[in-house]
């Protein structure tokens, strides 16, 4: 009887503890439902491409007058061993389903991200981006490439590179390209000048892009020509022609200008006629004395 009394007692017993974890189940719940009334956000993922890291999410379907706001934080290798959380500036409570924390996250470390979901006063729970985020694990793409001829040059521009990266741009004479020219060009110069190349040749370009030890895909190769000999054949008669052209103007303006110069002369300045008293129409005459007349007779020669 005694055992029998012991094991109804027991059972009571389990019974009282299983309905006290219940009731405690339920209050969490409770408590848990009036603090955190909005679901938190979903899908969260990161789109990392030439180092642009946007950090997205599904936008909630609740209804929020006006809207939904959401507020991104982000810990860092600093702020892991701090046990705190950085606000990230440009993305605190913003309507839009995504934020771009390209120079938030400016280390090479692993970085932990959270988001959630606020509707005036009601606030969501955070919901963490898995696994963390390291810039390294970047997207490269293939660079937008422009090539352009300035006489004997290339100018080989890019739109937008990724900061920190190196562009690899190969140029090489159709046909030789086993004998290309590779160039390293760091993000920053956006533009590379490629002289003294042959004329009339034709000449090919491709790039990709390097970032720590990663390289992208590389372009498609463009290929243009160098103003050759028969292009510029016509410039050199042409220029010497125009130089003559000039050189006759030039002398034909300055024969008029001294033309007209002597007509103004002689329309301003008329030639007036000598005095007659200054004129030489007088005779004059030198007397000679009888012992200086030259005396003249004449010799008869006989043989």
């Amino acid at each position: 009887m005694r055992m029998m009394r012991m094991m109804r007692v027991m059972r009571v017993m389990r019974v009282m503890r299983v309905m006290f974890l219940l009731n405690v189940t339920n209050c969490e719940f409770m408590l848990t439902t009036a603090v955190w009334m909005l679901p938190s956000p979903a899908s969260v993922s990161m789109e990392s491409v030439d180092m642009r890291h946007v950090l997205k999410w599904r936008p909630l379907q609740a209804r929020c007058v006006p809207a939904v706001l959401y507020s991104v934080q982000f810990q860092g290798e600093f702020e892991l061993t701090q046990n705190r959380w950085v606000d990230a500036p440009d993305c605190q409570l913003i309507p839009l389903a995504q934020c771009d924390l390209t120079f938030d996250l400016g280390s090479d470390s692993d970085y932990n991200l959270r988001i959630r979901a606020q509707c005036g006063s009601q606030r969501s729970a955070w919901t963490d981006l898995q696994p963390p985020f390291n810039r390294r694990d970047t997207v490269l793409v293939a660079p937008e490439m422009a090539v352009t001829v300035a006489g004997d040059a290339l100018q080989v521009s890019f739109l937008q590179l990724p900061p920190t990266a190196v562009v690899m741009v190969t140029v090489w004479k159709k046909g030789h390209e086993l004998q290309a020219a590779v160039y390293s060009m760091p993000a920053e110069q956006v533009v590379l000048h490629v002289a003294a190349l042959q004329e009339g040749a034709r000449y090919c370009v491709r790039a990709h892009t390097v970032l720590h030890t990663r390289n992208s895909s590389s372009t498609d190769t463009e290929c243009v020509s160098i103003a050759g000999r028969a292009d510029g054949a016509w410039r050199r008669p042409t220029a010497v022609s125009v130089s003559v052209v000039l050189v006759v103007l030039v002398v034909l303006v300055s024969g008029f200008r001294f033309a007209g110069a002597q007509s103004a002369c002689r329309t301003h300045f008329l030639k007036e006629p000598l005095p007659r008293s200054l004129e030489p129409d007088w005779d004059i005459k030198i007397p000679m004395r009888p012992e200086e007349a030259e005396l003249c007779q004449p010799i008869h020669v006989t043989s």
